[in-house]
């Protein structure tokens, strides 16, 4: 598989499910309805787990421009294939946005709440203080990337002195996964914790050109938060990773 195919079929599936998961619960006469946070942060952990599976031995899985930013700048990926890899990341979302509400299309005609509807697409902060909002993005992502620096494969000692990688093939999604995961519960309950430009972007661009019934605004006065806070927040990691070694 091309890697930008893969980057292109990773994000999206991220999406799909993660956008999903968020449907199930908030939106009207799902078999979901309302069974809360830690559901929505365990799907998005295992969506994340799903898509590095898939696309992790393609593209390396980076599924988001904060990791692919953040990866180049700590001289771990080539700035050629950033803009390509950010262009997959994009389309792979706003497919990803688009599936998900396919899936659930009736019950989006079933919900009247506006913003509810937009709920599944973008984030959208429990208390509107753009400030903090950003630092909440910036700290969410900092940690992200921060750990995935050194999250390192396993390795056996060989007889001869030589460190042997051990293919763990879908099991070194786990940490990733996990990761995820703690940072939803920890650390999301402040602003939805995008930490991903193209998880809120490409979702929020479909929400805007899609004939979702009732569907109010966008919000895009919010948007630049999702996707300057993951950049800085993933710049500020592997800088840091920089000044300590690797």
């Amino acid at each position: 598989m091309n890697m930008f195919v893969a980057e292109f079929i990773g994000t999206a599936l991220l999406i799909i499910l993660g956008n999903g998961v968020v449907a199930n619960v908030i939106l009207k006469e799902t078999k979901g309805g309302n069974s809360g946070w830690i559901v929505i942060t365990t799907a998005w952990a295992l969506a994340v787990y799903v898509a590095v599976v898939v696309a992790g031995p393609y593209s390396g899985a980076h599924l988001n421009p904060a990791v692919t930013l953040a990866l180049a700048i700590a001289e771990k990926f080539d700035w050629s294939l950033v803009p390509a890899y950010f262009g997959a990341q994009l389309l792979g979302a706003f497919t990803g946005a688009f599936l998900a509400w396919l899936g659930y299309k009736d019950h989006f005609d079933k919900t009247e709440d506006v913003t509810t509807k937009l709920g599944v697409f973008a984030t959208i902060p429990a208390i509107r203080n753009p400030f903090m909002n950003l630092v909440s993005e910036i700290i969410g992502t900092f940690v992200l990337l921060f750990v995935i620096f050194y999250i390192t494969g396993a390795q056996l000692e060989a007889a001869s002195g030589n460190a042997v990688p051990i293919g763990l093939g879908s099991v070194g999604a786990i940490p990733v996964a996990f990761l995820v995961w703690v940072i939803g519960l920890s650390l999301g309950g402040t602003t939805g914790y995008a930490i991903n430009p193209a998880r809120d972007f490409g979702p929020r661009f479909f929400h805007t050109i899609a004939p979702i019934k009732g569907k109010g605004s966008s919000d895009w006065g919010y948007s630049w938060i999702p996707i300057v806070g993951p950049l800085v927040g993933a710049s500020l990691a592997a800088f840091l990773f920089l000044v300590l070694g690797s």
